[in-house]
């Protein structure tokens, strides 16, 4: 029989994973309460039902898929409803957190009784009756519980390693890319302001034109998901001061990305730096 997923929740990457699960026949539930008319819509395109926190708790698998920010309350939330449940999910924590944070999610599980696993997800959402599907980076003693939903659609790779790996795996790789485009951003922006975009532009094409691609595409993408990349940024800067340094860099990025989703929530089209960052690459 095939499981009941729980995807928690149903923003862009959820409801496109939920919805990969559900066309390979996949019963996946959510939790709609408090969500705005376009998520609700979003979760029934995808062919995710609604279910309260109690059915939520007696589901094969939970996939935690929020904001960082909001990593541990999602834990902290259903966590009486999994003590209570006699059916034990499993917990897959699949955020950008910190490995500490990662560790203190798994704390609060714990005594649940469920089963946790520490994942991080690298790769756009899947497309609907697509065969594409990000990586599913898996740690922990459990990590391998997950692998029963390559059968349904999900593309999982579990890694040798305790929690807190997949969880680091994710934000060394993301501190690459978010960092390589908050760097851009900024300085593409100060460029602007010096009336430097075009020759910067010309010369980036020219000299760098794979690293130009990259920040380009990445930076337009960028502008309705840069709140979300705000917590992400501290939770790299977290990591970084664990591991021994660097921090700084990240903690700068996500005031970055805090300025532009403020523009952005504010006035899309007319906001200061999404002007300029536009203007840049001559949109």
């Amino acid at each position: 029989m095939s499981p009941v997923v729980t995807v928690i929740a149903p923003g862009s990457m959820g409801a496109a994973v939920g919805g990969r699960l559900a066309e390979q026949g996949v019963k996946v539930l959510t939790s709609l309460t408090g969500r705005s008319p376009d998520t609700i819509e979003r979760a029934r395109v995808a062919g995710l039902v609604h279910a309260e926190d109690k059915e939520i708790a007696a589901s094969d698998f939970i996939l935690s898929i929020v904001p960082p920010g909001d990593a541990i309350a999602v834990a902290q939330r259903l966590a009486p409803q999994l003590t209570a449940s006699n059916r034990k999910p499993v917990f897959v924590e699949c955020n950008a957190i910190s490995p500490p944070t990662a560790e203190r999610i798994a704390e609060v599980i714990a005594p649940t009784g469920s089963a946790f696993v520490d994942a991080g997800i690298i790769g756009p959402p899947p497309k609907p009756k697509g065969r594409d599907s990000p990586r599913f980076y898996a740690s922990g003693a459990h990590a391998h519980l997950l692998e029963s939903l390559r059968a349904h659609g999900l593309n999982v790779k579990v890694l040798d390693a305790p929690i807190g790996a997949a969880s680091a795996f994710k934000l060394s790789y993301a501190g690459v890319t978010k960092g390589l485009i908050a760097l851009g951003a900024a300085m593409f922006t100060a460029a602007a302001r010096c009336d430097l975009s075009a020759p910067l532009a010309a010369e980036l094409e020219q000299s760098q034109p794979g690293l130009f691609a990259f920040v380009r595409g990445g930076t337009f993408n960028m502008f309705p998901k840069a709140y979300r990349w705000v917590a992400e940024m501290e939770q790299i800067a977290e990591f970084l001061d664990e591991a021994g340094g660097g921090s700084q860099i990240y903690s700068g990025a996500a005031r970055v990305y805090e300025q532009i989703a403020a523009d952005w929530e504010r006035d899309p089209d007319g906001a200061e730096s999404i002007v300029q960052l536009r203007s840049f690459f001559g949109k």
